[in-house]
């Protein structure tokens, strides 16, 4: 396995101008055991709380955070920017990225890993990768079929939420090609750089039922498409987008279409090909029941370790400190490293500092 200074180094010789690494050492921005550090954030074009780059990085340095890392999904154009302006304002910059995969075996047991909804999916993500430009052919070749695979499944769930929003009176003309355009203009990219996510599907019909639909009818509009109540206030966007993905988008419901996962060694070999640390996000009491796959933390060591795997890492704000504290020693004492992060991929911009549940402090 790499060391992890290797890598990171490496993602500044290769991204970033000998002047610029030089001007982010004078900041005097050495590790220590002290140093605030977030490895686990989105950055735009990926559905993010963040409205661009600039104010992720900016924000970093208001708020001390010595070390960022960015996890974004399936497209890396975002990287050179991110690393930019990092080594410009004294942030020490990690590149990485989430791959969502399918353990066949665990599938079959019904058997949740780190997704509390669906046995058999697993997360997967890589730390400090490095190879951009000078993709190898297998990298390229996995990162395509994961692309096309993620691409085709939501250009037909976006058919399915247009037709029942349809139904209900509530004529969008969205297709997925169209919210992409919508994102890229946004954030200033090519649409070829957008990797549409379920959040910003959800975003978009959210947006055109409000501009559509006075906000004293949108719970009526909402009970027929979801067939229940809608829990959400008529003029809440975040709730009524994460009840548009509840009731439409998940497994069983309507507009769900089934996803094209690569396996778990393809996952791995992904981010090895592209010169990156595998890591395991590790959700434990993010769940309202431990995972079957996560407990107890003795055999997620050795399921993972068994795995190739020698990373794990934690959205701490899921996590009770107790919990948190019990997985993270136990991983360390096993020689495991263990990094945390915020995710910020929803509309809430949290303090970037990870935190335990409910703004606990991390022990």
């Amino acid at each position: 396995m790499q060391r992890p200074e290797d890598t990171t180094l490496r993602v500044l010789c290769e991204l970033a101008t000998p002047e610029q690494i030089r001007a982010w050492a004078r900041t005097g921005a050495a590790l220590a055991p002290d140093v605030k550090t977030n490895l686990h954030v989105h950055l735009p074009p990926n559905y993010s709380a963040f409205e661009s780059v600039e104010q992720a990085i900016e924000l970093a340095r208001q708020q001390d955070i010595r070390v960022l890392g960015a996890s974004n999904y399936y497209d890396f154009h975002v990287y050179r920017a991110f690393v930019d302006l990092a080594v410009q304002r004294g942030v020490f910059p990690i590149c990485g990225l989430e791959i969502v995969l399918r353990m066949d075996e665990c599938a079959r047991a019904g058997t949740l890993i780190n997704d509390a909804g669906n046995p058999g999916k697993m997360y997967l993500c890589g730390k400090g990768i490095t190879r951009f430009d000078a993709m190898t052919p297998t990298a390229r070749e996995l990162l395509e079929r994961v692309r096309r695979n993620d691409e085709d499944r939501m250009e037909r769930m976006v058919e399915r939420i247009a037709a029942i929003f349809l139904d209900a009176g509530v004529a969008t003309d969205l297709v997925a090609q169209r919210i992409i355009e919508q994102i890229a203009q946004r954030y200033g990219c090519l649409p070829s750089h957008v990797v549409l996510q379920e959040r910003q599907v959800a975003a978009a019909f959210q947006e055109a039922l409000f501009d559509r639909v006075p906000a004293a009818e949108r719970s009526e509009r909402l009970t027929q498409m979801f067939e229940t109540k809608p829990a959400s206030a008529p003029d809440d966007p975040g709730g009524i987008q994460a009840e548009i993905r509840t009731h439409l988008m998940k497994a069983g419901k309507p507009a769900f279409v089934e996803e094209q996962f690569i396996d778990f060694a393809d996952a791995r070999r992904l981010i090895l090909e592209l010169g990156g640390i595998p890591c395991y996000p590790t959700l434990a009491d993010g769940a309202k029941q431990i995972c079957e796959y996560e407990r107890p933390v003795a055999e997620l060591i050795g399921r993972i370790q068994g795995l190739g795997l020698h990373c794990a890492e934690f959205i701490p704000v899921r996590n009770t400190p107790e919990v948190l504290t019990k997985y993270v020693l136990s991983m360390r004492s096993a020689g495991i490293v263990v990094t945390a992060g915020t995710e910020h991929n929803t509309p809430d911009l949290l303090p970037l500092a990870p935190t335990c549940l409910k703004g606990a402090p991390i022990p």
